[in-house]
């Protein structure tokens, strides 16, 4: 399908004048809509800005290409808009966007946005192109311009090239898989032609990977360039030339990269390591800390939530059904008992899932075995020095805490080992991943977590006391207050994360302990969590639906979402709000999250489940005072940022005005 398949005349507007994104957005949908392709307008619009949210689809250059993926649309068509002086996008480099094209793709396997996008990325990487659909002075020079680009490209494309093996090989992919992945192709493949270089390039983007590298043509290779800002399989250039950069860097500095890959300078690959990351900026520790635990965190909590909440369901049949709370609490009914056993299973993977995958994201793919070894150590009460010499066992474990270190200490171990053998023969690179880094790697972790597995299991009982203590001394009011306030400070960002990993692993303590005051701390906890992450988008939509003066009519209808956002306890439909107006956005939802964390804490509601706002409400203890806390949190939010925003200076207001507080602002 040709780009000039999906764009008619009706679709194209070379006079457009826009003040804001938003308004030209909203103009693009208008102009797509014209195309007869869009079954409900307001969804795909709503669905327009939603990718926004993640992320902005102004690649930079003057150019916008904003998509959406949706049920509501039938067939796919394209909206190209030219704004002679520009609007501010909030593009990646800063700049004003006077091209615009929109995608409207039908929710279906074939991928066919994801094809055009590629396809208009390569192109409009050509700044005489780009001149000339700005500059058009009718619709039909406009259509004409494209139709002759991409022939010659599609029959440039499909030339065979002499060469039976590219000099040069490249990856290139960005975390959406879209614009910037095609443009540093398109970038790269022109930088070889100008230095006469044959070169391939594989895309990563978000309709999977396209054009693969073999074997043979890696084989071949004199030298590999990764341009990528996600992960990318890198074992398969073992022993090959290798510079791996920023996607940005493929756009900007083809040339210098192909130069610089067949230099003498050019590192070598080592099968197993990620590979340097020379031509970035590599951050601080902390931050790469913090990457790694994300990413054992992302691949934890799909067992966390999906095991949580079986569990949680058990206990809510033994409730219903009068099971005594005692040790065999929630296996009291055939059906609980096979609830639980199943939730148990996927919940018991959690940890040693989080150690592998941190391990993973520090030495590559032999980090995970060793990681998940560790981490399954870190769970078992009797692997540690100290019961095998006393032969006591308390039956604590070293718990989170233990496979978070496990972790660290696998992808660690890992970058000894492959240190250690770097200088052993060639001919044995093919089992140092199979048989030497899992062998001596796990060995290793093992006699490790021999050792931690007792001061990480006394961490975990002092935990476990100074949570009794605060209950005895009626404190725990005050951790459900600052666990809940911390959901909302910044709203999915390491603050918050570090809150929901504190509940989640609480809850893992509980699903062992056999202390019914214990576990009941720890549910409150997670009470406390769950409720501050859903104030937030609560209060700011509560607060646009009681205060329409203080935001614009776009805000408004998106706040409505925020709704179904809240109950659901997804806290990031508030992160819109907060970036516009941080200074007052965030210490209202902050201030709401406390009140309502406070008072579900003193109220002792509970919370069996790591996730699913109102969906799992079945399952929280005291539910009607949880409501209450939640609502109370709700409207202390919306009151604070009734007060304390300005109103906006062009709200589209109907009849009602809504409630005002009046202030003068200094």
């Amino acid at each position: 399908m040709k780009i000039t398949d999906l764009l008619k005349s009706t679709t194209i507007d070379l006079n457009v004048t826009s003040s804001s994104k938003e308004d030209v957005i909203n103009q693009a949908v208008s102009l797509i809509s014209k195309s007869g392709a869009i079954l409900d307008v307001e969804t795909y619009k709503k669905g327009v800005f939603k990718r926004e949210e993640e992320s902005t689809t102004g690649i930079g250059e003057g150019i916008a290409i904003p998509h959406c993926k949706s049920d509501v649309v039938k067939a796919p068509a394209l909206a190209a808009m030219v704004i002679k002086d520009g609007v501010d996008y909030e593009s990646l480099d800063g700049e004003k966007v006077n091209l615009l094209f929109l995608i409207a793709a039908p929710n279906s396997e074939d991928n066919v946005h994801l094809e055009v996008l590629a396809r208009l990325s390569n192109l409009l990487m050509d700044e005489t192109f780009k001149e000339k659909l700005v500059n058009a002075k009718t619709k039909k020079e406009f259509l004409s311009v494209i139709d002759e680009a991409e022939g010659a490209k599609l029959e440039n494309d499909n030339k065979v090239s002499t060469d039976e093996f590219p000099r040069v090989l490249a990856v290139t992919a960005c975390p959406t898989g879209i614009a910037h992945t095609y443009m540093a192709e398109e970038a790269l493949k022109k930088a070889g032609e100008k230095l006469n270089i044959s070169i391939k390039v594989e895309t990563n983007g978000s309709g999977g990977a396209k054009n693969i590298l073999t074997d043979e043509e890696i084989a071949h290779a004199e030298g590999i360039i990764v341009a990528a800002d996600t992960n990318v399989e890198m074992d398969r250039f073992n022993g090959k030339k290798l510079i791996q950069v920023a996607v940005a860097k493929g756009i900007h500095e083809p040339e210098a990269l192909i130069n610089k890959v067949l230099s003498d300078d050019a590192p070598i690959h080592n099968a197993g390591e990620v590979a340097k990351k020379s031509e970035q900026s590599s951050g601080s520790h902390l931050h790469n800390i913090y990457k790694h635990l994300m990413n054992g965190v992302s691949h934890m909590l799909p067992f966390v939530i999906g095991g949580g909440i079986l569990i949680a369901l058990a206990f809510l049949i033994d409730t219903i059904a009068g099971v005594p709370q005692d040790g065999n609490f929630g296996t009291g009914t055939p059906v609980s008992w096979f609830l639980k056993t199943v939730g148990g299973y996927g919940f018991n993977f959690m940890l040693p899932i989080l150690a592998g995958f941190i391990a993973m994201s520090i030495a590559g793919r032999p980090g995970l075995a060793v990681g998940i070894v560790g981490g399954f150590c870190a769970t078992q009460s009797a692997f540690s020095i100290q019961v095998q010499i006393s032969g006591e066992n308390t039956g604590a474990t070293a718990g989170f805490l233990g496979a978070m270190c496990a972790g660290f200490l696998a992808g660690y171990i890992i970058k000894l080992l492959q240190l250690a053998t770097k200088k052993l023969p060639k001919s044995l690179d093919g089992i140092k991943p199979t048989l030497i880094y899992p062998l001596f790697g796990i060995l290793i972790m093992g006699l490790a977590m021999f050792l931690l597995n007792t001061p990480f299991s006394y961490v975990n009982i002092g935990i476990s006391n100074m949570l009794n203590w605060l209950g005895e001394h009626h404190l725990t009011i005050l951790l459900g207050a600052l666990l809940a306030g911390m959901m909302a400070i910044d709203m999915g960002g390491p603050i918050n994360k570090a809150a929901y990993v504190f509940g989640t692993g609480l809850l893992t303590s509980a699903a062992t302990s056999t202390d019914p005051a214990f576990r009941a701390y720890c549910y409150q906890m997670m009470a406390a969590v769950m409720i501050g992450g859903m104030v937030p988008p609560l209060g700011i939509a509560l607060s646009a639906s009681i205060f329409p003066q203080k935001y614009s009519k776009s805000e408004r209808e998106q706040a409505n979402v925020n709704y179904i956002m809240g109950l659901a306890f997804i806290t990031e439909g508030a992160i819109p709000y907060a970036t516009q107006d941080p200074l007052r956005v965030i210490p209202s939802c902050v201030a709401g999250s406390v009140v309502a964390g406070l008072l579900s804490t003193i109220f002792g509601a509970t919370l069996m489940a790591p996730h699913g706002g109102i969906f799992v409400f079945a399952v929280v203890g005291k539910w009607y005072w949880y409501i209450l806390a939640l609502v109370a949190g709700t409207i202390v939010t919306a009151l604070l940022l009734g007060l304390l925003k300005k109103d906006h200076e062009n709200p589209q207001l109907g009849k009602f005005k809504g409630v005002s507080f009046k202030r003068k602002d200094k």
